[in-house]
């Protein structure tokens, strides 16, 4: 049975849709983007903070469901510039061991919701 996921340390969705879905022992998060869940205002000055803040809500989320970043089995993250991969891959790795860290896509993209620069997903296991 599917059970939703929720907290105020993360954004609020702000369509149809959960923070996260734990179906048995698999947790679906939403893609994450850099919406301060204390003000709900969008920060995206730069992409080292932006994606620290999106790390930051799906390690909300993550302890929501009691689990960490070593639970995470699969991330997707989405760009809206290829240019900023090795910015937001040094802070993405910040988040994992190198030994343990989750299969991954990365991939371009025209636009994100908001217009943001980078959006993040995971998928995470007991």
């Amino acid at each position: 049975m599917k059970k939703i996921i929720t907290t105020d340390k993360a954004p609020a969705p702000i369509g149809p849709y959960n923070q996260a879905v734990l179906l048995g022992d698999l947790l679906y998060t939403s893609g994450q983007i850099a919406i301060d869940p204390k003000t709900g205002v969008l920060e995206i000055d730069d992409i080292e903070s932006e994606t620290t803040l999106v790390m930051e809500n799906i390690k909300a989320i993550l302890e929501a469901a009691e689990m960490t970043f070593e639970n995470v089995v699969k991330s997707s993250i989405f760009v809206s510039d290829m240019h900023n991969f090795s910015k937001i891959n040094e802070i993405y790795g910040r988040y994992f061991n190198t030994e343990t860290a989750p299969a991954r896509e990365t991939v371009e993209v025209a636009n994100l919701p908001k217009f943001v620069n980078v959006e993040i997903s995971v998928i995470a296991a007991r």
